[in-house]
């Protein structure tokens, strides 16, 4: 990924600027493995702007937002709920099933939204078609 320019955020922050404005990107590592630290990852965010985490598991989202995300962006799910089953269990753990597919109110004005992404090789998803997003920023 390094080659192709693309900065993968391992706990770390990013702040973009566009004239007088700004928006800082925060990336956690996943959240089942023993290298998640949101607060290292929060460490050097300024407060003073709008602030976007990217995490694989949205299981995180609450733990980020407490730590100063206001929105924060998902997969993991593949846009379907899983039944709690040892087999959806293994595949893929989760530990708040609501948070599938979509937009979902953190409170305190934080949200987070779980894309289905785009898969790959074989569909053997379930009423979870691919999804891309597009977002645009606008300023306040």
């Amino acid at each position: 990924l390094g080659h192709a320019d693309v900065f993968v955020m391992l706990n770390e922050s990013r702040t973009f600027r566009c004239g007088d404005s700004h928006i800082q990107f925060v990336g956690v590592e996943d959240y089942w493995t023993e290298h998640f630290d949101p607060h290292l990852a929060f460490e050097l965010t300024d407060g003073g702007g709008p602030i976007v985490a990217l995490c694989h598991n949205p299981d995180a989202a609450p733990s980020v937002a407490h730590h100063g995300a206001d929105w924060v962006l998902a997969g993991h799910t593949h846009g379907t709920g899983r039944k709690d089953t040892k087999l959806g269990d293994l595949v893929l753990p989760t530990n708040h099933k609501r948070f599938s597919a979509g937009e979902y109110d953190l409170g305190d004005g934080k949200a987070l939204y779980v894309n289905r992404g785009l898969g790959y090789g074989r569909r053997i998803r379930c009423n979870g078609r691919p999804e891309i997003t597009l977002f645009t920023l606008t300023e306040r």
